[in-house]
């Protein structure tokens, strides 16, 4: 997508009368539209605005609204939401108008798709258009998920309902009363839409040497080899394809078969280990998990040799490669001239096991509380700086002790961690944020990582056929798990006898998913939605290490105050009150 950045920085500037609220739609809009049947590349900014608003591209860190985080900014809206300020009207998870601002331009786009002079050949244009209205069907399908994840939930009336399903254009003239359709209406629309996306779309955008190498259908009709590069080639690596498309479908049936949803829909957890195991077979199975995907932030040398939209092995979709250091300023410790934003808390220190493979509750597991760090699961090093690590390209040691002489220590002034702890993961230890020596890195924001697959895998397999049922796939969650496990490191010398007592259990087997995947998708986004899927506790208080004289002694950092109605979030009070059709969910 890189190579659209001009183009839609341009439309961006014509459309943003509309680009806001869509429910007012400008005078413009209909204008614009007549305008794009002989201006293919006006016609293309309408979807290009679409990929502008992708759900999975920002940074925030969300976990801050969860046991894993708090941050040390006050006015952080994740932090004020989980401390009693989430309202209808101040809702910062609230995803109203973004994602219906992209429908709506996806919508204006499929319905003059068919017109549009996309070239001047027949055959050609006839190519472009499908590829096109594939992009848009799979797009449609991507924000209305994440219309569901955020406002769907259950009524006074005992209803679950989803959001308005909205498939035309809409226009000063159109009707914006429009009621909520049920959340399995939605969820069968999303489906409808990913079916159409990938029998429209490729694979993977490839470039082809051969007329054997292309698909049937455009041998059928004639098609040359230069009419297909020039349509589905690698120019259009990093735009949405069939493959990402079976990763949202599975990602959408995690959702409609979790315990928050299950009851109004018909989504099995057995669809959604299919179709998870399905897009992980076609990559290759357990066999081709990624050894390094758990650390895909800091491979360095991957990441600096990415060119033209090629993925890495642990990636399924991924945004741009961009040059910067504007996260690792946000995160990094004030020693390392950071604002150290975001700070994990004991929480999530406790979840990592040891390296043996057992929790550090366990009798078996030879946690020390004095050495709280020592023999711990790898991944906590990789993700956590806690007191004693090295971080930042000198490799500076990180004094997190109140009494240690630094700010890096305790509430020692605004930058400072709040919970004895800062973050790691996502930042790129290599570069200096020192204004003498400033060193930008590349980094990338991941969308959709295999490991989220085989995590949507182990949690649908573990439901539908028990641990070590493997379904049609030929592996089974605990085959995954012991994996996962594996490549970072848990286990290895004793053949993880806590996981294997796990196996023979699925409620025990549940709850070490749970875990890992607490673990492995820590900060990207995922632990919020996963508790108020799961029904699980919401109003756990975050935690923290206060070290005086070197010994740890726990203290508590921040409460949670969340209510039952909380595990569905709200419609905007001010769309509720526009529009009488629109049924507000329980409690808000």
């Amino acid at each position: 997508m890189k190579r659209y950045i001009g183009l839609l920085f341009a439309v961006m500037l014509v459309f943003s009368a509309c680009q806001d609220d869509f429910f007012e739609p400008a005078l413009e809009n209909h204008l614009q539209l007549e305008n794009v049947y002989d201006n293919p590349i006006y016609a293309e900014g309408l979807l290009l605005n679409a990929y502008a608003r992708l759900p999975f591209a920002s940074w925030d860190i969300t976990d801050v609204a969860t046991d894993n985080a708090v941050s040390n900014d006050n006015e952080n809206a994740y932090r004020r939401m989980a401390t009693g300020q989430w309202s209808s009207e101040n809702n910062p998870m609230s995803r109203w108008n973004a994602s219906r601002s992209a429908l709506q331009y996806l919508n204006s786009l499929l319905s003059v798709a068919d017109s549009v002079q996309w070239a001047i050949d027949a055959r050609p244009r006839s190519m472009f258009n499908e590829r096109i209205k594939g992009e848009v069907y799979a797009l449609r399908a991507v924000f209305m998920y994440d219309l569901l994840q955020a406002h769907g939930g259950w009524t006074e009336a005992g209803e679950l309902l989803g959001v308005p399903i909205i498939l035309e254009p809409e226009d000063v003239s159109s009707d914006f009363n429009q009621a909520r359709a049920t959340f399995e209406a939605c969820i069968q629309q999303i489906y409808a839409d990913l079916d159409r996306a990938e029998s429209l779309l490729p694979l993977d955008y490839e470039m082809i040497s051969s007329e054997e190498e292309m698909p049937a259908r455009f041998r059928e009709i004639g098609a040359t080899v230069d009419e297909y590069n020039r349509t589905y080639g690698d120019y259009f690596r990093s735009r949405i394809t069939a493959r990402i498309v079976k990763g949202v479908r599975a990602k959408v049936a995690l959702l409609a078969a979790s315990p928050a949803y299950s009851a109004g829909t018909t989504t099995t957890w057995e669809d959604a280990a299919s179709y998870a195991g399905e897009v992980l077979s076609l990559n290759g199975g357990l066999a081709a998990m990624d050894q390094d995907g758990w650390t895909w932030y800091s491979n360095t040398s991957e990441i600096s040799g990415l060119t033209s939209g090629i993925n890495p092995p642990e990636m399924l979709w991924r945004g741009d490669r961009v040059q910067n250091n504007d996260i690792e300023e946000e995160h990094f410790p004030p020693t390392l001239y950071g604002n150290g934003r975001v700070n994990p808390t004991q929480n999530l220190v406790d979840a990592f096991p040891m390296a043996n493979g057992y929790p550090i509750n366990d009798d078996l597991s030879g946690y020390d509380a004095a050495n709280p760090y020592d023999g711990r699961d790898p991944r906590l090093g990789a993700y956590i700086l806690y007191n004693g690590s090295q971080a930042g390209s000198s490799n500076t040691v990180i004094t997190t002790a109140e009494d240690g002489g630094t700010n890096d220590g305790l509430n020692q002034d605004e930058r400072s961690t709040r919970t004895g702890y800062y973050l790691r993961k996502l930042l790129r230890q290599d570069v200096n944020l020192n204004p003498n020596n400033d060193i930008e890195q590349y980094k990338y924001k991941a969308f959709i990582r295999y490991t989220e697959l085989f995590l949507i895998y182990a949690e649908a397999a573990n439901e539908a056929w028990g641990p070590k049922g493997a379904g049609a796939y030929g592996f089974s969650a605990y085959d995954v798990i012991k994996a996962l496990r594996t490549r970072a490191g848990v286990g290895t010398d004793n053949n993880d006898p806590y996981l294997e007592l796990a196996a023979a259990d699925k409620e025990q087997m549940r709850a070490l998913i749970k875990n890992e995947r607490r673990l492995e998708l820590s900060f990207e986004g995922f632990r919020f939605w996963d508790l108020r899927r799961w029904n699980e506790e919401l109003n756990v208080g975050a935690e923290g290490v206060a070290i005086r004289n070197g010994v740890h002694h726990r203290i508590n950092v921040e409460n949670r105050v969340y209510r039952d109605h909380m595990y569905h979030g709200p419609l905007p009070y001010s769309e509720v009150l526009k529009y009488d059709a629109l049924i507000q969910n329980r409690g808000w």
